[in-house]
């Protein structure tokens, strides 16, 4: 396909925006002014139309096919959270008029604080933060406030206890926060190995994250254990919530024992995911947490007024604006509210359900580490098919040529050529069984023809380059 420049025709154009008048000219800086033409290429309204349409038609998305992308609950968003965050009193409306008449901004401070609210019943915590704008962002603000809390007590510590089945971000959020990470190693049952925790615990943790359910996919049986403990070292329990889409209405992050938690608005509730943004990283603490909240913070009067709550000592501070990314709120918001809470169980449920029939329906075929039932998602390996020289990566090379975006692969760690697999709660029975079947056809040529799937994919406009040249020898071509 050729790039816009190349497909430029001298002489060729769509609209004539004419030629801007002297005093037009004169209101442009003179610094910003253009000192000579910009090589622009020419062609007509036609042919920009089509040649954007086709390019738009090389992106891979969830509204155009099945994204089993594990780890990142890749959920379709539902295109009433898009209209509910364009609705022009609230694009037109700035949160920050609050600070200059805080009768001006009711209803945005009044989603603020009810999906707050909201997010502190779904979790079991006391109070929470909109201002982490993604999970890593979420997580850091995390470490910081276990940090707050410990240096309130006069505690010395320097270490954070991270599983081996925990989400990649987190040992990078602890050492960015200034803390060495004690790594612990899964059990059997893909579950954290509780002996090896209890050795490694000592009276200088300050705080052990966890991804629950897990990256393996399944849930932490002993993690009543693991909370009492880290309470014997007076050590912080955090959350991780990418996962907590398996979970909605059945178990509460707080109710289990932890104190901090971050919640990806952009898996769980539903909000675009990908492409940099946009994202949140909402952060709900206990109450032994709260006062070490990032301020200000939305609060309520009792006359059913909302404000902005005046400066706290104890507070961390910013770590972005009061009302982080208030249009992704505003679509999980309507997320929330328009499923309601039997809806959310259903999500869960439905989730749960569906990694577990993929899981069942492909364990003849691929390699299943840790067999046992299953949370959001299933985590196979590609060592039946290693046999014949195909790897995990031919394998997710191979669905591309199905129709399918490949799943997570090599991840986690602790997996030999792992495939990790979230179908989510948004696809059909028909879609999955689309899926399994593809997946059962790969696996049984990997056998009878491995050269195949190892070449492939054969129907994209690039097939198999050098992945590791690709990323070291960047060609960046403008289109």
């Amino acid at each position: 396909m050729e790039n816009i420049f190349e497909k430029s025709v001298t002489g060729r154009h769509g609209v004539d925006a004419g030629t801007p008048d002297e005093k037009s000219v004169n209101k442009i800086p003179a610094n910003l002014r253009r000192v000579k033409d910009s090589p622009l290429p020419e062609l007509s309204e036609l042919d920009v139309v089509r040649h954007y349409t086709r390019l738009s038609k090389l992106n891979f998305s969830v509204d155009s096919e099945f994204y089993p992308l594990g780890s990142c609950t890749m959920k379709y968003n539902p295109k009433a959270n898009e209209a509910a965050a364009v609705i022009p009193g609230f694009t037109g409306l700035h949160p920050y008029m609050a600070m200059i008449d805080d009768t001006a901004a009711q209803g945005a401070l009044e989603v603020i604080y009810n999906i707050s609210s909201l997010l502190c019943e779904i979790t079991g915590m006391k109070k929470f933060t909109t201002q982490p704008y993604a999970g890593a962002h979420g997580e850091l603000t995390g470490i910081l406030l276990t940090a707050a809390y410990h240096r309130k007590k006069g505690n010395k510590k320097k270490y954070i206890v991270v599983p081996e089945s925990a989400h990649g971000t987190n040992p990078a959020s602890a050492a960015v926060a200034g803390y060495s990470v004690i790594t612990v190693p899964v059990d059997a049952e893909g579950g954290m190995d509780v002996d090896i925790f209890r050795e490694k615990m000592n009276d200088e943790v300050a705080g052990v994250m966890m991804t629950m359910p897990s990256t393996l996919g399944v849930f932490e049986k002993k993690i009543k254990q693991i909370v009492e403990i880290a309470r014997k070292h007076d050590a912080v329990m955090y959350y991780d919530g990418a996962n907590l889409n398996a979970i909605l209405g059945k178990v509460r992050p707080g109710d289990m024992g932890f104190d901090i938690v971050h919640i990806n608005l952009h898996k769980t509730f539903s909000t675009p995911h990908g492409g940099g943004g946009p994202g949140s990283g909402m952060v709900g603490v206990s109450e032994r947490i709260a006062q070490f909240l990032p301020q200000p913070y939305v609060d309520k009067n009792t006359s059913g007024k909302f404000f902005i709550s005046p400066d706290n000592k104890d507070s961390i501070g910013k770590v972005a604006s009061f009302f982080g990314n208030f249009g992704v709120l505003l679509k999980a918001y309507t997320y929330i509210i328009m499923l309601g809470k039997e809806g959310l169980i259903d999500v869960s449920e439905m989730a749960v359900l569906n990694a577990n029939y993929i899981m069942v329906k492909l364990k003849p075929f691929y390699d299943l580490p840790y067999d046992r039932i299953c949370m959001h998602e299933c985590v196979f390996t590609a060592k039946k098919q290693i046999k014949n020289g195909v790897h995990a990566l031919d394998i997710a090379k191979a669905l591309i040529d199905r129709g399918y975006h490949p799943p997570t692969i090599y991840f986690p760690l602790v997996v030999e050529e792992a495939i990790m697999i979230e179908p989510t709660e948004t696809e059909s029975k028909q879609e999955l069984d689309m899926f399994i079947e593809a997946m059962k056809e790969i696996a049984m040529t990997a056998q009878s023809d491995p050269e195949k799937i190892k070449n492939s994919p054969s129907t994209t406009r690039i097939s198999r380059p050098d992945e590791t040249k690709a990323a070291r020898e960047l060609k960046l071509t403008c289109f």
